[in-house]
């Protein structure tokens, strides 16, 4: 994979998200530990078996704890036909932010894992 992979700082994305429009390619206890209230949970490793459960938004958000791995899925999905940019500094930014973060545990703060 050559070139820049296209990126966004997390102080840049909209407030407001358009549903569908952030995909979080974290593993599930990462996932279940804290999440963006909206976003789409396919964890990177099961991307290429999963392509038709990624949403169709106009421009898809990627994001992982640190934007390492988002970034690679964000090369993966342009080279498919995606218009997908890479979160940089991933969920460690988000929530650096005060950004909404939800749980999948019961009665637990939210976190980045």
């Amino acid at each position: 994979m050559h070139g820049r992979v296209p990126e966004v700082a997390p102080e840049e994305l909209p407030t407001q998200l358009p549903e569908g429009a952030l995909l979080d390619v974290r593993e599930n206890d990462e996932w279940s530990a804290g999440h963006a209230p909206d976003a789409v949970h396919i964890p990177m490793n099961e991307i290429p078996q999963r392509l038709d459960e990624i949403p169709e938004a106009d421009q898809l958000y990627v994001i992982c704890r640190s934007g390492g791995r988002s970034s690679k899925v964000t090369a993966y999905l342009n080279a498919s036909g995606w218009d997908a940019v890479n979160v940089q500094r991933g969920m460690n930014g988000w929530s650096a932010l005060g950004r909404p973060l939800v749980s999948e545990e019961p009665d637990t703060e939210p976190y980045v894992l």
